[in-house]
């Protein structure tokens, strides 16, 4: 009897702990919680994010070249540097929006935000990034200007795309500053206070952008093409120097967490100073462009 209750009681606990088993191995696959099944899921997940990455830094890669190699046919072909007609156009344009185009998807890491609605805006700002780009760098080979030029149905339509491309920049540009302000971006001391300031001063390079295209478009349509033309001369370095805080001013919180053995608090009052100073130079070229203006 001993032997035989001994025998039943194992064949009970092997089964037992077989059930278990396969109940736990069952609600692993069913619920996706399971060890493997979590693994999986999340390097999928990564490797998603990091192709996307790969694809936007190629891309901002991309523009950056076009614009260097537009640098070497300005000093091959020469011309004026200034003017609605130069290879100026195509060489700036390449450059900052390469720029900007890497400095976005880096900074808005730091947002709190749904992924999935990061994913899109930032694939919609890729893709404008090189329209834009694409329009301006033709139009420069075609010895035409590429903003404000209704001269041929063709300019026409080249100008009304960059002028529309340049509302969704504003529209993408603006959602991401509104998320910056609404929850709190992660990351080192004084992160957050980059990324809020950084955005904020794009802002103002967003609204002398869309100035200086609503000035042009008013002359152009009262018959002083011309004029349009050189109207937008003023707030010019408004405009670039306070598109690229977003660029420095994070860049900076970055470079004193991973470079430096600082405590919290003078980062973050590094940082602050910072933001006062590039905030002193955007309204010095305000200044300038209201006197000029």
């Amino acid at each position: 009897m001993d032997e035989q209750t001994t025998t039943t009681q194992r064949r009970e606990g092997t089964g037992g702990t077989r059930s278990r088993a396969g109940t736990e191995a069952g609600a692993g696959a069913g619920t996706g919680t399971g060890t493997g099944t979590g693994t999986v899921g999340t390097k999928a997940r990564a490797g998603a994010r990091t192709g996307a990455g790969t694809v936007y830094g190629a891309t901002a890669l991309v523009l950056v070249a076009s614009g260097l190699v537009h640098l070497v046919v300005f000093a091959v072909d020469g011309g004026p540097w200034y003017g609605p007609v130069s290879w100026r156009k195509p060489v700036t344009f390449g450059l900052s929006f390469g720029v900007t185009l890497w400095t976005v998807v880096r900074v808005t890491s730091f947002l709190r935000m749904n992924p999935r609605v990061r994913a899109v805006l930032l694939g919609v700002f890729a893709a404008d990034c090189v329209v834009e780009v694409g329009g301006i760098t033709l139009q420069a080979w075609r010895r035409a200007p590429s903003h404000l030029d209704v001269e041929t149905s063709f300019d026409t339509a080249v100008s009304l795309m960059l002028a529309v491309g340049g509302v969704v920049l504003v529209a993408l540009l603006t959602v991401f500053a509104v998320v910056s302000f609404r929850r709190r971006p992660t990351g080192p001391a004084g992160m957050a206070l980059a990324v809020r300031s950084g955005f904020a001063i794009l802002l103002v390079a967003l609204v002398s952008g869309a100035a200086m295209i609503a000035r042009g478009v008013v002359l152009t349509r009262t018959g002083h093409q011309e004029a349009a033309y050189h109207s937008t001369a003023p707030l010019k370095p408004l405009h670039g120097v306070s598109l690229h805080a977003v660029l420095v001013l994070p860049a900076l919180a970055w470079l004193m967490s991973s470079r430096t053995s600082w405590s919290e608090r003078v980062r973050w009052r590094i940082t602050a100073a910072a933001v006062g100073c590039y905030a002193a130079a955007v309204v010095a070229a305000g200044v300038w462009a209201a006197l000029t203006y």
